[in-house]
């Protein structure tokens, strides 16, 4: 039976009567301060933004960019898994929507979450009526959970974490908490510690199962054997480095870095991958003027023995150049951009170097450098010393195999996840059928 809460209640009151009135000077406040979409504003009244896709609907609420980031690969494989389905992400921040608008998939699309108004909750899930729903980690809004649960939505809290600080805040309202949490059908938890914490707030243990945290250990990128082969007998025995998706700005300090490289390893090859191909001619200008040695894999040149920078502009050969090289500096991150997926390299046994704008993925980021498999590295000279200490295989293999041991362990979480997420679909599917 589910526990009542009088604080709950009272709440419930206040966003059913005078919730709206305070939303509507909330958003007024945030879009002074340019913290919401102007253009997508309607969308945190609970006002579509377009329409519901036919078919069966999985709901996802991420708090932000760190969260949304790390469904996409759990995303991925239940689109994969089941060609009829569509997958809605909702997220509150204007970061986490762009990362979003970039990122998902075919058939899976981003919408702002609406205010916890009851009457923005309301609009929001009559229009899209999820036959699953979702919440990642810890972020709980009441009226949005009371009101999913009163439609009979099977509701799952996914990776779920919880510190101390947030469990001891709970327990002030400890009743509200219980009632909460008790309308959660499922809750796969980070760790034992979270379990614990959860228990004691009212989730009942035989709904809770510790399956350890929900990466985005993406399988690897594809390669062509045949480029392969060739491109390791162009290289030869020469040590090798990799600056991948590189923007304006980056290019100059990593050909700094290279130059100062090749003062002690003058055999020294870059692959510098643009993140934009057509930047090509405008690289090359620069290392024209740099008076580089230089190939260029776009009109078919290939590394020869002189070469010193191998310019790899073409599109999709990340796969390539990941296996070759045993040591990548990951751009995206020396310019606020945000950085780009670390999981790429980490997959192929390469190193990871990167720089310190990586807010697109800074949980993942976090989880390799506290397993020892990535390195920040704030300017050319770092960026140099770590090149030349990674040179060195014995170094750079056990930063890859960190990398590996990351990548990996995500993948059973998300095979974990997805089986959940399918079978509570195909039980409300059938649920629906049998009442007619």
């Amino acid at each position: 039976m589910m526990s009542r809460s009088m604080a709950l209640g009272l709440y419930l009151a206040w966003s059913a009567r005078g919730g709206k009135g305070f939303a509507e000077r909330k958003l007024r406040e945030r879009l002074a301060e340019g913290k919401e979409d102007v253009a997508r504003i309607d969308e945190r009244r609970g006002i579509a933004g377009r329409a519901r896709p036919v078919g069966p609907l999985i709901w996802f609420h991420a708090a932000s960019v760190g969260e949304s980031v790390a469904l996409l690969e759990l995303i991925r494989h239940l689109i994969e898994d089941r060609s009829d389905l569509s997958i809605l992400v909702t997220t509150g921040t204007v970061t986490s929507a762009g990362v979003m608008a970039d990122r998902l998939p075919e058939r899976a699309f981003h919408q702002y979450l609406p205010l916890d108004a009851r009457p923005f909750v309301r609009r929001f899930l009559d229009h899209w009526r999820p036959d699953v729903a979702v919440w990642t980690e810890s972020e709980l809004w009441p009226a949005l959970i009371c009101e999913t649960k009163a439609r009979a939505i099977p509701m799952v809290l996914l990776n779920a974490r919880m510190s101390k600080a947030s469990h001891d805040r709970w327990r002030f309202l400890r009743g509200m908490a219980r009632s909460l949490l008790q309308r959660f059908d499922r809750a796969l938890v980070q760790d034992s510690l979270t379990e614990i914490y959860l228990r004691r707030l009212g989730l009942p243990i035989d709904r809770m199962e510790v399956t350890g945290t929900l990466k985005e250990g993406a399988a690897a990128l594809p390669v062509k054997p045949a480029e392969l082969e060739t491109m390791r007998a162009e290289i030869g025995g020469r040590p090798v480095w990799v600056a991948a998706s590189t923007h304006p700005g980056e290019e100059e300090m990593v050909l700094e870095a290279h130059r100062i490289a090749i003062r002690t390893n003058p055999r020294l090859l870059l692959i510098l991958v643009p993140r934009h191909p057509d930047r090509g001619n405008e690289i090359a200008a620069l290392l024209d003027a740099g008076d580089w040695a230089y190939t260029r894999r776009s009109i078919g040149e290939g590394p020869e023995a002189e070469t010193t920078v191998y310019l790899a502009d073409t599109m999709g050969e990340l796969g390539l150049w990941y296996r070759l090289a045993p040591v990548s500096f990951v751009g995206g991150s020396w310019e606020p951009i945000g950085g780009h997926n670390p999981f790429e390299p980490a997959s192929l046994g390469s190193a990871i170097l990167h720089g310190p704008y990586v807010t697109n993925f800074v949980d993942i980021y976090q989880r390799l450098t506290e397993a020892r498999a990535a390195r920040l590295v704030s300017a050319p000279q770092t960026l140099a010393e770590a090149v030349d200490d990674l040179l060195s295989p014995d170094r750079a293999a056990a930063m890859a195999h960190a990398a590996w041991e990351v990548v990996s362990s995500g993948a059973d979480v998300t095979e974990r996840a997805k089986a959940v997420l399918l079978d509570m679909l195909d039980a409300a599917e059938a649920g629906r059928g049998a009442r007619g």
